[in-house]
């Protein structure tokens, strides 16, 4: 009997839209020569795309985001085609940002602040892009980060930098425009998921959001948001759409409401993906900024240039979906799905787990964190509990390379995405079992 998974963090295959596929695929393949095909923008689907993906294509994703977060067109907030850069994922999509917006090799880029607890497998990616040694891990407070904590270690990263690193450093960035035209390269970067972040499920709001866009335009700070579940609200039941607006905006939206005249690409870059709300195997995701030219520098890093988009056609098919009207009804039926397996699991945690449990029901996404009360090792307990066939994710897998803060002493994080809300129960049930053994040896001990 296979386990039940609370870990695993892509949906069910019964949620994964197999024959909305099939037809958007249809519709893309079938005709022998579609209108677009020989226009540079867009060309054939199975052809090298252009370096920003299909003109087509992010149209329709534009067109589907302002209607998704209700922003009339007009307005500065607005998604356009030029704000797009289309990937291969979010997980490309990272490593291209840092890739191509910084320079930890040279010194340049100074620091990067990573949310903590985090999505963990974000660590190698900056590891792999220079960043070792240069990390610090930043907690969330409140309805946001921790502000105060993160402006202090900017200053002090600031008073580090004397005349001389300073001239170095700046140097190798006159090389690097030199090289490839005028690039933006930032002195540092933040990464977060500020809508049902990933692990913890918190939503960060709109004041806190913007302090944040502040001090990102006071010390040069590129923010990287992973926006992959934020058109997944589970407490909106709005019987009037299928897809319901998220609770906030996104970063580029709001970089675009205030940005000066003098700031040339904005400090924000919004990192999407349709493995989330339609299937992970189309691999295909896209990256938002405040104006064109972050978006034109993201698509021409040296593997675009050599081979154009790397989604050419799973971009066509995701489109396809988009203009059908597929996509609303595949969020549609995540949703539904979701929202009775996150009520069950906030019902069998208060019914199952130990009295002092630290919980709050998932509100949207895939994920939302749990934290047992004082005395209970969570490590140990979600060790046996994998051998009794449930599979959990304790707090240590969480931890920010190099800045760990001991989340896995008493927290897990609990993913509704792959098990049915039956297993959700059965599976809760036996983890508070086990909690009682710990209780039980914890008392025999003293």
């Amino acid at each position: 009997m296979r386990p039940i998974n609370l870990f695993k963090g892509y949906a069910s295959y019964d949620l994964l839209p197999r024959e909305g596929i099939i037809k958007a695929t249809s519709e893309v393949l079938l005709p022998e020569v579609r209108e677009y095909d020989y226009n540079e923008e867009d060309r054939h689907p199975l052809v090298y795309g252009a370096d920003n993906g299909s003109a087509w294509v992010r149209k329709c994703i534009s067109e589907f985001s302002n209607r998704v977060f209700k922003i009339s067109v007009g307005s500065n907030a607005a998604t356009r085609p030029e704000h797009l850069n289309l990937t291969s994922g979010a997980s490309y999509g990272m490593m291209n940002i840092l890739l191509q917006t910084t320079l930890p090799h040279t010194g340049y880029t100074r620091q990067a602040f990573i949310v903590t607890p985090t999505y963990f497998l974000v660590n190698k990616v900056f590891l792999d892009a220079g960043f070792t040694g240069k990390i610090t891990a930043v907690e969330e407070k409140g309805d946001g980060l921790d502000l105060a904590f993160l402006e202090d270690k900017l200053k002090s990263f600031e008073n580090l930098s004397d005349k001389k690193s300073s001239l170095k450093t700046e140097k190798s960035l006159e090389v690097i425009n030199a090289q490839n035209g005028k690039k933006k390269i930032f002195r540092y970067v933040i990464y977060l998921v500020p809508t049902y972040s990933n692990p913890t499920g918190s939503i960060y709001s709109r004041g806190s959001r913007i302090q944040l866009l502040e001090l990102a335009r006071k010390y040069d700070i590129l923010i990287i948001s992973d926006d992959v579940y934020d058109l997944l609200r589970l407490d909106d039941t709005n019987q009037n759409t299928l897809v319901p607006s998220p609770p906030e905006l996104r970063f580029p939206h709001l970089d675009r409401e205030s940005i000066s005249v003098g700031n040339a690409f904005g400090n924000t870059i919004s990192n999407c993906t349709f493995s989330k709300i339609i299937a992970p195997g189309l691999r295909t995701g896209y990256q938002e900024t405040a104006n064109a030219n972050l978006a034109k520098q993201l698509a021409s890093g040296g593997a675009n240039a050599s081979g154009g988009t790397p989604c050419q056609l799973n971009s066509m098919i995701v489109a396809t979906m988009i203009k059908n009207g597929a996509i609303e009804q595949v969020i549609h039926n995540f949703i539904s799905a979701l929202r009775e397996r996150a009520r069950v699991l906030a019902r069998s945690i208060e019914l199952y787990l130990p009295k002092g449990t630290e919980y709050s029901e998932c509100k949207g996404g895939y994920f939302s964190w749990c934290t047992l009360p004082v005395g209970y090792n969570s490590v140990k307990i979600v060790e046996e509990a994998s051998r009794n066939g449930v599979l959990l994710a304790d707090g240590s897998h969480f931890e920010v390379s190099g800045d760990k803060r001991n989340w896995g002493e008493q927290s897990v994080r609990l993913s509704i995405s792959y098990a049915t809300a039956t297993e959700i129960e059965k599976a809760v049930k036996i983890w508070g079992q086990i909690c009682e053994k710990y209780k039980c040896c914890s008392s025999n001990e003293s």
